[in-house]
């Protein structure tokens, strides 16, 4: 006989409404999925409430899951309450943490409007990459705790500290130079970057708005070569970053 309990119809409940920003909030919990994903939380701080994942899933990672409150779940009834098309055999409920708006030191990512959760994910899996801890992100940017941002992080989202706040508010108050991309700022080639800053990256539609744009100290750009209009914001973050952690590695 298992060791696990089974998964009740109210938890299958909780976990198909986490997928909801409203539900998120009212619960302060939210969904870690997929194998990889739910792995990671191993090393992180984050406050795991529930792990629930498929007889093989428990039995191959138990010593690592040991510290979880785990039950069973078949692939069909994980599959049905996922968001991901696929590799569902592992579903995490997480508490949401509290963040505190982080000291500007060293080097941050400031987002100004950037609501595509695909993006706002790919650029804490960017920051996790480039060895920034800390996003700062406008009260209108996609929720860092949306099931897609969550997936697109690749299991970054333990490591970067996500804060959404009053952007032009918390730069204004930063001793730090801003680094602002847009389409006419001096090129990143040439670019003599600070080994501490913050680099601000605006909508693809909107770019940097006006608010946050009073506080930017340097307008920089990636020079184009072909006929391309635009760059996607996480493609654009991450050929930044690479440019300023050439000169301070």
């Amino acid at each position: 006989m298992s060791q696990y309990k089974v998964i009740t119809k109210n938890q299958l409940k909780l976990v198909r409404s986490l997928s909801q920003k409203k539900q998120r909030k009212a619960h302060g919990l939210f969904l870690v999925q997929g194998e990889k994903n739910v792995l990671e939380l191993v090393q992180s701080q984050l406050q795991v409430k529930h792990v629930f994942a498929t007889t093989e899933f428990l039995a191959e990672h138990a010593q690592d899951l040991s510290q979880y409150d785990c039950a069973e779940a078949s692939l069909d009834d994980l599959t049905k309450v996922s968001t991901l098309v696929s590799n569902n055999a592992a579903i995490a409920v997480v508490e949401i943490p509290l963040t505190q708006a982080p000291e500007a030191q060293g080097l941050m990512i400031a987002l100004d409007g950037v609501s595509d959760p695909g993006n706002l994910g790919t650029i804490i899996r960017l920051a996790d990459w480039y060895g920034i801890k800390h996003i700062v992100a406008s009260t209108d940017c996609a929720d860092p705790y949306n099931p897609k941002t969550i997936s697109a992080t690749m299991g970054s989202f333990g490591r970067v500290q996500v804060t959404q706040l009053d952007l032009p508010e918390y730069l204004e108050t930063c001793n730090l130079p801003v680094y602002g991309a847009f389409l006419n700022g001096e090129s990143v080639h040439k670019t003599e970057f600070s080994p501490e800053g913050i680099l601000l990256m605006g909508s693809e539609s909107h770019g940097v708005r006006e608010e946050a744009e009073k506080f930017v100290t340097n307008k920089i750009t990636i020079p184009a070569f072909g006929g391309a209009e635009s760059l996607n914001v996480a493609m654009a973050t991450g050929i930044i970053l690479d440019n300023l952690r050439r000169q301070h590695q």
